[in-house]
């Protein structure tokens, strides 16, 4: 019994020492970039990053959202508006994040981007309902990573891609779980590629924050605003008492 307390004791002490040679240290001057800093978890991600002494660029896509963030942050952390769906803006972004960091490298890139999704039946949806969600939470995502590529490799940083819980299932039609899937075998690709130049990959797949996030209410409007739009043709194929029900 003596034997295996010891052993246990012994090997929490082994876990504690792996798990604390794997801590970032001296975090004072390393860069860190996190998308869709306007919503409640990277808002709370980058005062928490902010707090624990990391230079944060925290991409709002409002300017009203940088204005809040950093009311309730230090000096060093920085704003900038993005527009994961606009190419043009993801480029004058990277121009920011490659001055910021002079020279430096970026430590880390946090993206999280949660695109505009009704939720329906496949056939109810038009391919821009598609393009809503996809070009912000899976191309704009993907864009501004590959853009940033060289900044991360050059710091040896990590990539840190926050995936909600729907990446893990499909049960209703729309864009919104095909990105997330996209973005889980976007970083499983991108983890076996980086390996050879120091840079980590990971997913943290995450629940629902809030309970806005799955409105009834919401959901009704939309299938509602979808429902009017259909042809007489698909909305008979279903018939009124599948849109009731």
């Amino acid at each position: 019994l003596h034997i295996a307390i010891l052993a246990s004791i012994l090997s929490l002490i082994i876990y504690w020492l792996i798990r604390d040679s794997h801590r970032v240290r001296n975090l004072s001057g390393r860069h860190i970039f996190v998308t869709d800093c306007d919503t409640r978890l990277g808002k709370s991600l980058a005062k928490w990053l902010d707090k624990r002494g990391f230079c944060v660029i925290a991409a709002c896509a409002t300017e009203k959202g940088g204005q809040e963030l950093r009311s309730c942050s230090s000096p060093s952390l920085k704003t900038v508006n993005l527009n994961l769906a606009d190419s043009n803006s993801i480029a004058r972004v990277v121009a920011f994040v490659t001055e910021e960091t002079a020279g430096k490298g970026l430590f880390g890139l946090v993206s999280n981007a949660e695109g505009p999704a009704p939720v329906a039946p496949t056939d109810w949806l038009r391919i821009e309902d598609f393009h809503s969600v996809l070009d912000v939470s899976l191309l704009g995502l993907i864009e501004i990573t590959l853009k940033l590529l060289p900044l991360l490799k050059k710091a040896e940083g990590r990539v840190v891609n926050l995936i909600n819980a729907k990446g893990l299932m499909a049960f209703v039609g729309g864009g919104s779980s095909l990105s997330k899937w996209g973005m889980e075998a976007f970083s499983d690709i991108l983890r076996i590629e980086m390996q050879h130049f120091g840079v980590k990959v990971s997913i943290v797949e995450h629940g629902f924050f809030e309970a806005g996030v799955v409105n009834s209410d919401v959901i009704e409007r939309d299938l509602l605003r979808l429902w009017n739009r259909l042809t007489p043709e698909i909305r008979d194929s279903y018939g009124e008492k599948y849109f009731v029900e």
